[in-house]
């Protein structure tokens, strides 16, 4: 469980670096189409960071229900990274891939369906 939390907490930090690199260019002034939509991805990327962050903690404190936050944004990350791959940036596609699949082989991982889903005196597994 807590390889899949630091796996997601890091995906958050990639989220949230990209963000603000986003947003430090779009204050100098660098060219956009749509100032408004530029606006909106960038709370989109900020948002989508502060909920993997949650994901992560509540991962991390063995809770049940973040294990499908967790798969969506696998998955979210799934379908970026194989265009990535073959779209010619390799290095990145794979920097997205690998850590994507490793979390999704350990969702299912009887451990770790083990370890949230306790009950009792144990931490909630909500």
């Amino acid at each position: 469980m807590l390889v899949i939390a630091i796996i997601v907490a890091l995906e958050a930090t990639a989220l949230l670096v990209a963000a603000i690199w986003y947003g430090s260019q779009l204050l100098t002034g660098a060219p956009v189409l749509s100032f408004w939509g530029a606006v909106f991805t960038l709370g989109l990327l900020l948002a989508f960071s502060a909920w993997l962050y949650a994901v992560a903690t509540f991962l991390f404190r063995a809770y049940r229900w973040p294990r499908a936050g967790a798969l969506v944004a696998q998955l979210f990350t799934l379908t970026i990274g194989f265009p990535t791959l073959t779209g010619g940036y390799p290095l990145a596609g794979l920097a997205m891939l690998v850590p994507a699949v490793l979390a999704i082989v350990l969702l299912f991982d009887k451990r770790v369906i083990a370890f949230a889903s306790r009950a009792g005196g144990a931490p909630p597994a909500l």
